[in-house]
């Protein structure tokens, strides 16, 4: 292969030659870890005893045992080129994250681990305690005086379209919300837009970036799967606490309200699917046009069906349709609808109600019952390929590719609005 021009480059037969040799590798790669997944991740993690982050795992299985995922130079190659011309290393990582996950010993072990908090939360965490309030790139998160951790997605130019420096910051949040004893729910809500198709107004969010996919900065592990076992995990399960004195409960979680207004397309809508309490405008809707990109929307495949039931489900996520909030299928996916100058004074009602003592016990039997942690890791478990896969499909590459280049929205279209 690294004598074989660029991937774009190649001749049908050079592609044809390089695709079989990759699967010849693959399937080594598949049957060696079928047997020794276990093995390999209990010596790199010294027998289950140190946290390794789904990153901190894939370099220390690169340097422990060469050829079994991409090292640094491999990913550092890749990350230079656009998402048409890599070589789709990242699908060896697929691989050996299936595997680790869907073993009942290790799998649950690395949940935990990426449900501790982050350095970079920990680091800003006496400041947020203090001042109560942290300002960052993409994400606000301000702890007012009725005990509510107010994450505003600020992202304006881009309609809060996810990239991964958003799904950091968000993380970063999050642990903030659970880490301070001072705050009692956490609140979701777009902030005011300067893009100039919604300037002044807010948006909840508009879902994955393509252009960034397009160019080649969308990473599998630290984008699509740091956000499913990050940030989005911590809101359902809570974020791991080092406290001997909790041993009641080894997680500190908080109830969450999201507040949609504009739209939530993508992975703005996957973000309702785990709160509490959702409101939404009136004039707002709903969308997963991940199928119509070409990619599957996280975990929205295992999640939707038990609000919506597996008809309504198939015609959101494979049919692309649109819920709009004043339509009778959206109180399926909402709680409460309402005007938008209402929304305000409804978001207050909403987090008042979800100030209970009972409320954090309930809502923690609530998920076990409706999102067994076992069902959950085998999900993410064939997520982790099959997303691998998708993301370097010819037909992914050649969609997001229209975005980075600029192609005009049609009217209508879903994904507009994430890429302007």
């Amino acid at each position: 292969m690294a004598s074989l021009p660029p991937p774009p480059e190649r001749t049908p037969g050079q592609r044809a030659e390089t695709a079989a040799a990759k699967d010849a590798a693959r399937a080594l790669r598949a049957a060696f870890l079928d047997t020794y997944a276990d093995a390999v991740y209990d010596r790199l993690t010294a027998g289950r005893t140190v946290p390794l982050r789904i990153d901190e795992l894939l370099g220390a299985a690169a340097a422990e045992l060469p050829g079994l995922v991409p090292d640094e130079a491999l990913l550092a190659s890749e990350r230079r080129r656009p998402q048409a011309a890599k070589e789709g290393h990242e699908i060896d990582q697929g691989i050996f994250l299936r595997a680790v996950l869907r073993s009942p010993a290790a799998g649950p072990h690395l949940l935990d681990a990426m449900l501790r908090p982050t350095p970079r939360a920990l680091g800003l965490l006496a400041e947020f305690t203090r001042t109560g309030l942290v300002e960052m790139e993409s994400v606000r998160v301000e702890r007012t005086g009725d005990g509510v951790a107010r994450l505003t997605m600020c992202r304006g130019d881009r309609l809060n379209a996810e990239d991964t420096r958003q799904v950091d910051d968000m993380e970063t949040a999050v642990d903030l919300a659970l880490l301070d004893p001072a705050v009692r729910a956490g609140l979701l809500r777009g902030g005011e837009m300067t893009h100039p198709r919604h300037r002044g107004r807010r948006v909840f969010s508009a879902g994955i970036n393509l252009k960034s996919l397009s160019s080649g900065t969308i990473p599998l592990a630290g984008f699509l799967l740091r956000r499913e076992l990050g940030y989005l995990h911590k809101i359902v399960r809570g974020v791991s606490a080092d406290h001997p004195g909790r041993w009641h409960a080894p997680r500190l979680e908080k109830p969450w309200v999201a507040a949609v207004d504009g739209f939530a397309i993508g992975g703005g809508a996957q973000l309702l699917l785990i709160c509490d309490h959702v409101l939404a405008a009136s004039d707002a809707y709903l969308s997963l046009p991940a199928a119509k990109e070409g990619i599957i929307p996280g975990v929205a495949n295992f999640r939707l069906s038990r609000y919506v039931g597996p008809r309504l489900s198939r015609q959101i996520i494979l049919g692309g349709r649109r819920i709009r909030a004043s339509e009778p299928d959206a109180r399926l996916l909402v709680d409460e609808v309402v005007e938008p100058e209402e929304m305000d004074a409804a978001v207050e009602r909403s987090l008042a109600r979800l100030d209970g003592a009972a409320v954090l016990a309930n809502r923690r039997m609530l998920n076990l019952a409706e999102e067994p942690p076992d069902a959950f890791r085998a999900y993410l478990a064939e997520f982790a390929l099959q997303q691998a896969l998708r993301i370097h499909g010819q037909d992914v590459i050649d969609k997001a590719g229209r975005f980075g280049a600029g192609r005009p929205a049609a009217p209508g279209d879903d994904a507009a609005p994430a890429r302007g």
